[in-house]
């Protein structure tokens, strides 16, 4: 009662209009998963009398019956669930979109496609589902969870000090990485859409787009930590949502460690029951094509977001396809796996370009810009000489931490005096730089 309780009330002040609509939504989703969940238990008759034959009859014909109304139930949950994100995402726009509400709708979903299939017991208890779904630590932006993870340590979690210690470690982290990374090195991609993108050089382009990259990784990456340190303060393990994505060998192998949870959801809701890879390669093309369209929409209704998941797909498909023929077993013998992971470092950031600037127009500009296609107007020439004076250390700092480094560190030293000193005073200069600078919102709340 006491999580619940501090959930809506972190819910309210953050976004009090739609507090009802959380709760609406909690309740309708709740009362249709006691209805997907409801099973009756049929006896069956050992021996084929004439009387068993009827019983069986009739007992196939109830189960029928039961089947057909569970399968309306879950269809109509469906609509009415993805119905409320369509309205919002497509009716009213972004500005108007409920905190939460793309998160906390798909684990809805999850918790009740996982019940009709009998993978997960119905709750009974209206308290547990709904701090299921209102627990702020996830609430905004993540990470997905089934209810299944959840169950045991919603009933009877352990609330220790030691769990405390150890997520507040997480916390900081996490922290850092929004505050002292993400926020820095956004800026300069901000100060290159006030320069306008006509008037910058290819370089500054590329560091731009080097940013933007760094900024959404940091960005989300850091509300993960954040949400897991939550966790664990709280006696829950959340699962692991990111995995050092830009050490990548591969387009696919990327998005396997970035966002890891809503890439486990379109798989085991999307992907799988299309079919997944068992109906030969011409139908598992549609299948990533069905998921990658449906990533793109759930994101933004703007083209951009459509052109970012079209071009992912493009690659995961030209990917399959070298793969079958033997190319990416040689470029795996590289030392380092270096062609694999330039191709990737390259890659990436074009299609982020394409997921942050939503205007068409202005995205050819910047992209002729990268690629030296479009020209420039009062460019100067030195412009990323004076960015990487200024951010260049931002930078180095960025990448190394985007690697595995950072964390071996931190796993291995975490419980060294002086390394707890360190996260101390780093938890401190993330408070001096909030109340100096403002709250910077985390990306993710506007999806």
């Amino acid at each position: 009662m006491t999580l619940l309780s501090g959930s809506l009330f972190f819910y309210a002040y953050g976004e009090p209009k739609y507090l009802p609509l959380l709760m609406f939504s909690i309740l309708v989703n709740y009362f249709l998963g006691l209805h997907l969940g409801h099973r009756e238990q049929y006896r069956t008759e050992d021996k084929e009398t004439d009387t068993g034959r009827k019983n069986r009859i009739r007992t196939n014909r109830s189960k029928s019956k039961l089947n057909k109304r569970r399968r309306v139930i879950l269809i109509a949950a469906i609509l009415y669930n993805v119905g409320m994100l369509v309205a919002f995402k497509y009716g009213r726009g972004r500005a108007y979109l409920p905190l939460g509400i793309s998160f906390y709708t798909f684990q809805m979903l999850s918790y009740l496609i996982d019940v009709y299939r009998g993978d997960q017991r119905k709750e009974p208890s209206f308290m547990k589902f709904a701090t299921y779904i209102a627990m702020f630590p996830q609430l905004l932006s993540g990470p997905l969870v089934h209810y299944g993870d959840m169950r045991k340590s919603i009933s009877a979690r352990e609330f220790t000090a030691k769990g405390v210690q150890e997520g507040l470690k997480v916390f900081t982290m996490g922290l850092a990485a929004k505050v002292l990374l993400a926020d820095r090195i956004g800026l300069l991609w901000q100060e290159v859409q006030v320069t306008g993108f006509e008037s910058i050089s290819t370089p500054l382009a590329w560091l731009a787009a080097i940013a933007y990259s760094l900024k959404i990784y940091f960005d989300f990456y850091g509300y993960s930590l954040m949400a897991v340190g939550l966790g664990k303060m709280l006696g829950f393990e959340l699962p692991e949502n990111f995995r050092t994505p830009y050490m990548a060998t591969s387009v696919r192998d990327f998005y396997r460690r970035w966002h890891i949870t809503l890439g486990r959801w379109f798989r085991e809701y999307v992907y799988i029951p299309l079919g997944g890879n068992r109906k030969g390669e011409y139908r598992t093309v549609c299948h990533l094509l069905a998921v990658w369209f449906l990533t793109s929409i759930w994101h933004g209704s703007t083209g951009n977001f459509l052109i970012w998941g079209m071009l992912l797909w493009l690659a995961i498909v030209a990917e399959r396809q070298l793969e079958a023929l033997g190319v990416k077993a040689v470029l795996d013998k590289i030392p380092g796996k270096i062609l694999s992971r330039l191709y990737v470092w390259i890659y990436i950031p074009v299609t982020w370009v394409c997921f942050a600037i939503t205007d068409i127009g202005q995205l050819q500009v910047f992209l002729g810009r990268m690629f030296h296609v479009i020209p420039g107007i009062r460019v100067g020439v030195e412009d990323w000489q004076k960015a990487l004076a200024n951010y260049g250390l931002l930078f180095l700092v960025g990448i190394v931490a985007a690697t595995p480094l950072l964390q071996k560190v931190f796993r291995r030293f975490k419980d060294n005096w002086l390394v707890m000193v360190l996260l101390a005073a780093l938890f401190w200069v993330c408070v001096w730089r909030l109340q100096r600078e403002g709250q910077n919102p985390f990306m993710y709340l506007s999806f």
